[in-house]
């Protein structure tokens, strides 16, 4: 039996940095979505565990042991022969990494027909357990904290200009590690414009120091504003994929358009949330 699964692009809309444990982990409050774009992961049970990478971004992504892939097969005790077909750009603050694990795990649970613990999902990444419920989300703590949210759907642009950019070195240049979070009990959004109005009042605390490591982040958020119909801009997670919310997907592909063509050399995608469940 072969298992294939949609590991979807994750989006913060907001990222409030509110702490920094003894340990060194960051605390977190963001505000999470999921789209219409991502990666897709077939498995189908085997003797040895076995990872085959294809899509626009294969080249550089390891298949050993180090892939966070191959360690969520380990970690669940299920030998897969995999192929990741990745076609969302690494290390680019949309949970890529952690999508793709949150899928492994999910087809391991379909072979062999046990989820995986809490604790284990977590030891993978702080992002895996939000990516395990593919939702709208409100994450806090150091991701182990996920209270799914009923949000309108949303219509955005994805930019990556094709920059990597390393989450320690973002929060290296993080002056501030105590901010505030969001409020305690979020508005009710009845529509998307009304979501992005609220989101215009929020924060992503890393957005400053990823552009002081990545300038062309900037760029980014620039070539967003500039659209006439952007409701709001912002980066996503560490960076450097930005997006722009729209009103409806219709000016969205439109600005996809206008921006892929002026710049050719980006990742720019248009994509809608996945709905509340």
């Amino acid at each position: 039996m072969t298992v294939k699964l949609f590991a979807p692009a994750k989006i913060n809309l907001t990222l409030h940095v509110t702490g920094q444990r003894a340990d060194g982990y960051h605390l977190l409050d963001s505000l999470v979505v999921f789209v219409d774009a991502g990666d897709q992961i077939a498995a189908q049970a085997a003797d040895v565990s076995s990872l085959e990478v294809t899509g626009p971004f294969a080249g550089g992504i390891p298949t050993g042991p180090d892939n966070l892939v191959m360690k969520a097969a380990e970690m669940a005790g299920v030998p897969m022969a995999m192929t990741l077909d990745k076609r969302l750009p690494p290390a680019s603050g949309i949970g890529g990494g952690s999508a793709d694990a949150a899928a492994a795990l999910k087809a391991a649970a379909r072979l062999r027909g046990r989820p995986a613990s809490a604790e284990d999902v977590l030891s993978l990444g702080a992002d895996v357990p939000v990516c395990m419920r593919a939702a709208p989300a409100r994450m806090r703590g150091v991701g182990e904290l996920v209270d799914r949210v009923r949000l309108p759907a949303l219509h955005m642009v994805l930019i990556n200009p094709r920059v990597e950019v390393p989450t320690p070195a973002v929060f290296a240049r993080l002056a501030d590690k105590e901010n505030a979070p969001m409020p305690e009990a979020l508005p009710e959004f009845p529509d998307g414009i009304a979501l992005a109005d609220w989101l215009s009042t929020q924060r992503n605390d890393l957005e400053k120091p990823a552009t002081k490591v990545a300038p062309e982040i900037g760029a980014a958020l620039t070539a967003l504003a500039l659209m006439p119909d952007v409701l709001m801009v912002r980066m996503s997670g560490s960076g450097a994929t930005c997006f722009g919310l729209f009103e409806d997907r219709e000016n969205a592909e439109q600005a996809a358009r206008n921006i892929a063509e002026a710049n050719p050399w980006w990742w720019v995608k248009s994509a809608s949330t996945l709905p509340s469940v």
